[in-house]
């Protein structure tokens, strides 16, 4: 930035210019690129797999908290055709996803499921302490500890080095959805019931809002430095590290859900479960 100096009647004004490196930053915006078929079924989820270049879908079929075994794994490719519909099967309502090493964590109403990526099989499960629970999102730090929010009763669960318990009850949390780790010492939190979304400190569990006015926030993704946070009710946002906020697209007239979203980096692809409309939709972040 340059300053530059302006006489005005004998009194000296300091104005400032932005150098041709300093230009204001560009509004974000979605396009279009893809939609898959009408084949999957209430997809509340979707997660991008760096290993296998694909995408894994849970679809939940009825509703989000039957115990009925009808909920299953889709593996979608990147140009949005569905590989395969049914890879994992018999869960009940899945919801959200994360990946260490070679298996898949997916929340499964009450419980958390591990999944063999080579076969889709499920290999172990963790149980919440009540059968009241809502477990949704799940993340994994880089150091494979994985959480996982139970959004009716206010808790994050964690399972590190095989231990599983519930890490955060109520406080500040307000009904969380989604989780994002940063790194090891930070995660993001979508707290619903205020539509907010908030830094959690992990080691002293302290909670800061960023920004808020989301209404029933669901997925969170990170876009370098910055987020992309979805509202299930239909509506994505572009959250800067600061906390400005900006409103990428809204689809609630169309009645399109917007859940729990996943973002992948080297297409900058924003891929989003339609939930009800049972597709998913992939636009590109410019």
């Amino acid at each position: 930035m340059r300053l530059l100096t302006v006489l005005l009647g004998g009194s000296v004004l300091l104005a400032t210019t932005l150098t041709a490196f300093e230009s204001p930053k560009k509004e974000k915006k979605l396009v279009k690129v893809w939609e898959t078929d009408s084949t999957l079924s209430v997809p509340e989820s979707v997660l991008y797999d760096t290993k296998g270049n694909v995408l894994y879908v849970a679809n939940i079929v009825g509703k989000s908290d039957s115990l009925d075994g009808d909920g299953f794994i889709s593996k979608v490719s990147l140009d949005g055709k569905i590989e395969n519909l049914k890879w994992t099967t018999g869960l009940n309502a899945p919801k959200g996803m994360g990946i260490h090493k070679n298996r898949l964590y997916v929340t499964d109403v009450y419980r958390l499921v591990a999944i063999n990526l080579s076969n889709g099989q499920a290999e172990q499960t963790w149980d919440a302490v009540d059968k009241k629970a809502f477990l949704n999102d799940v993340t994994v730090d880089k150091d494979g500890t994985v959480y996982a929010s139970d959004s009716r009763n206010s808790k994050i669960y964690r399972l590190k080095d095989s231990k599983w318990e519930v890490w955060i009850d109520g406080g500040d949390l307000n009904n969380p959805n989604g989780l994002l780790a940063v790194g090891t010492k930070k995660m993001m939190v979508g707290s619903t019931k205020i539509g907010a979304l908030q830094s959690l400190d992990v080691e002293t569990k302290q909670l800061t809002k960023i920004a808020d006015g989301m209404a029933n926030t669901d997925g969170i993704v990170a876009v370098g430095k910055d987020y992309i946070v979805s509202d299930w009710s239909g509506r994505l946002f572009y959250i800067t590290a600061d906390g400005q906020k900006q409103l990428l697209i809204d689809t609630r007239t169309e009645k399109v859900n917007s859940a729990d979203i996943d973002y992948v980096p080297s297409k900058k692809l924003v891929v989003v479960p339609t939930f009800f409309k049972n597709k998913l939709v992939a636009y590109r972040l410019e």
